[in-house]
């Protein structure tokens, strides 16, 4: 039996469906998750393990047997909590079959069988009664069921399901409460990844300006909370207009509700400025008392603590519907709605009466398309100005009033550059017809009738296109939405190829060519969601570490992954090495592009993986990097570059957990397939 995955094709910029084995998915769930990160989290464990030994002395002490329900047990680790805290019995939930037959593995290699039941259901489907799953009610309610935003795996209406039908009334709940944090700041940064803001343009005939349509301007943007790694973000990038308040709380003890509602808190400001970002985090109290806390709060919340590196809990950021200035010392409403996946923000500054009239829970809606083509990495590249001058340099050297121009990329600026910059003729081709917002942002610049959008794939364009004309000038960032990974958008490449005979003999590409950069490094922390945890807690979890090797060696161990590195520090261990070029001046040749070759590591530490990514050159003395910007000090730190992503390969010693060598050389070979678009690697330590 077969299943069909989709999968961007970089040859073609589509989307296509491709025939994979049976077992893909399974491979790809568990190779992908972050269940490593999460066996090394020791903050979140022994908060666990301690708030799960409280609860069951609380309920031994009051006579009780205690029953434990531990919905989405995972490797099965806080049930074999409970019932080496003394819990009587547990009843393990876990939805997903692989999973919980590895669970079955893991409860019986530490000798719990006998005290755990793993069930193979979601907890809606489980049954209580002589002939149930359960045979009675549990008396003690444990969960880890909670994302970056709390609430978008869907703890409350799990919670909500079992308060009903599966936990006693006045139960225990480990954790006992959450409670939703919130502090209002003004950032130019990450406003940026939100709205598109005016580019200036130094044209011959004076200063040019881009401005956004109002539709953009207005639109409140999708719903979907912004998660990042917020200690990773400088004090310097965002100023704090509140202090931090508690926004709100949810007691897991007690019934819980999950219908859509809003929350509200007034806030006195503490800053002047602009009010942008909401700035979210949660923590959670796994005894009544809050005396076991497992904090997501950042760095500047409490200075003096150490923090717990994390990847599956990490901060959010809430872009409010439009700006509004505010002034020191004024008060403001902000209230959180929320539906029973996500949380979206609103601020307020009518009269206390006011504020009292009921709000609207409905979900935000993406109302110019934008926030549906473009994810926030992209609106911070479009907002780049300090990027978008290259391109300004680059064009002005080779446009003129006879250029006949022709943009392939993905919502691009360059369009506009390129009519402003004085070309005669503008053509935009676009792929997958996703272009009501650009022909909104044309008309907002009063530019629709002077670039001409084609609707039609690159190998089906005709001279009628172009009105019968040839291209002087191809342009392209570039930039495709389908692409994962920095060789992804070759695509350019490709598509160049398919409408060379509309090109004219001494055609100008832009960018001319392309280069495959590599480095190796030691991260701070990444390497752990491919670590293996062996002993947690003092509990067995190899199984859960073969189960991931096994699916990581199903295809995924050979492969990069994307990452956004300005998020994941790491320090270069060897200086950056140029593996492959890309010459757009020709076509896409027929053979393969391969290297082989070795790098030497300069600096002593952990060989984690290789990172790559790409580098356009627009002119001989103009590149734009997709990856490193520089190494910042003589420790090998390194600034990347925070619009993109850029691919990781995880050494097989991060997997085998093998001791990594400090010092010598990697060897490499790299294989650019031309067919497919896609790029094989090996190293070797």
């Amino acid at each position: 039996m077969k299943t069909f995955c989709g999968r961007a094709n970089p040859t073609t910029g589509a989307m296509e469906w491709l025939e994979e084995a049976e077992d893909y998915d399974y491979h790809q769930e568990i190779a992908r998750s972050r269940y490593a990160d999460m066996l090394h989290d020791k903050d979140r464990n022994v908060k666990y393990y301690q708030g799960i030994r409280a609860a069951v002395s609380r309920v031994k002490e009051r006579g009780e047997k205690a029953i434990v329900l531990d919905i989405g047990t995972g490797t099965g680790l806080l049930s074999m909590m409970a019932a080496s805290a003394g819990a009587d019995f547990c009843y393990a939930i876990e939805v997903f079959r692989p999973m919980a037959n590895a669970a079955v593995k893991i409860v019986e290699k530490n000798g719990f069988s006998g005290k755990i039941k793993v069930i193979n259901k979601h907890s809606t489907e489980v049954t209580v009664g002589p002939d149930g799953d359960m045979e009675c009610r549990a008396n003690i309610l444990v969960t880890e069921l909670f994302d970056t935003e709390l609430i978008g795996e869907g703890a409350l209406p799990t919670y909500e399901h079992a308060h009903k039908y599966l936990v006693q009334e006045g139960c225990e709940a480990v954790p006992h409460r959450a409670t939703v944090y919130v502090q209002l700041v003004e950032s130019k940064r990450m406003w940026a990844w939100n709205k598109l803001f005016p580019v200036h343009v130094e044209a011959e005939d004076g200063e040019k300006l881009i401005v956004p349509p109002s539709e953009m301007e207005n639109c409140p943007g999708v719903p979907s909370v912004c998660d990042i790694q917020l200690n990773q973000m400088p004090s310097s990038d965002f100023t704090a207009l509140s202090g931090v308040v508690t926004m709100f709380s949810v007691d897991f003890s007690k019934p819980v509700q999950s219908a859509s509602t809003y929350y509200r808190v007034q806030l006195e400001l503490v800053k002047s400025g602009k009010a942008q970002i909401v700035l979210s985090w949660w923590d959670i109290d796994m005894d009544p008392s809050g005396m076991i806390n497992c904090t997501m709060a950042p760095y500047w919340v409490n200075p003096t603590s150490a923090l717990q590196w994390r990847d599956h809990w990490m901060q959010c950021v809430y872009f409010l519907p439009s700006e509004e200035p505010v002034v020191q010392g004024e008060k403001v409403h902000l209230t959180a709605s929320r539906d029973e996946y996500s949380v979206w923000y609103t601020l307020q500054r009518a009269s206390e009466e006011e504020n009292k009239a009921a709000v609207d829970v409905e979900s935000p809606v993406c109302r110019c398309h934008a926030h549906l083509l473009w994810n926030r990495a992209r609106f911070g590249e479009l907002n780049d100005q300090h990027r978008t001058c290259h391109y300004i340099k680059a064009l002005r050297r080779v446009l003129n009033t006879d250029s006949v121009c022709l943009c392939i990329s993905d919502g691009s600026l360059l369009p506009v550059l390129a009519h402003y910059l004085g070309a005669k003729q503008v053509q935009y081709f676009i792929l997958f017809f996703r272009f009501l917002h650009f022909i909104l942002f044309f008309e907002a610049n009063h530019l629709e009738d002077k670039i001409k959008i084609i609707e039609a794939r690159p190998e089906l364009l005709k001279p009628s296109h172009f009105k019968g004309e040839k291209i002087s000038v191809l342009v392209g960032e570039p930039f495709f939405s389908t692409s994962l990974l920095p060789w992804h958008n070759l695509y350019f490449w490709y598509a160049r190829t398919a409408v060379t005979s509309h090109l004219t003999s001494n055609v100008t590409v832009l960018p001319q060519s392309a280069s495959l950069h590599m480095m190796i490094v030691e991260f701070q922390d990444l390497w752990r969601i491919r670590s293996p945890c062996g002993v947690c807690e003092g509990f067995d979890v190899q199984t859960m570490d073969d189960m991931i090797k096994d699916s990581l060696n199903f295809r995924e161990s050979k492969e990069a992954e994307p990452h956004p590195l300005w998020e994941y520090p790491c320090k270069s261990l060897s200086n950056p090495q140029e593996v492959l070029t890309f010459d757009f001046r020709t076509t896409v040749p027929q053979h393969c592009l391969s290297t082989e070759g070795s790098v030497n590591l300069l600096r002593k530490g952990k060989s984690h993986g290789a990172v790559l990514w790409m580098e356009y050159h627009l002119a001989a003395d103009i590149s734009i990097s997709t990856g490193l910007m520089q190494i910042s000090n003589e420790k090998g730190n390194c600034d990347w570059n925070p619009h993109c992503k850029q691919a990781v390969y995880f050494f097989s010693s991060v997997i085998e957990s093998e001791t990594l060598s400090d010092t010598g050389a990697v060897t490499y070979g790299i294989n650019f397939d031309t067919k497919t678009g896609e790029i094989a690697m090996d190293f070797k330590l």
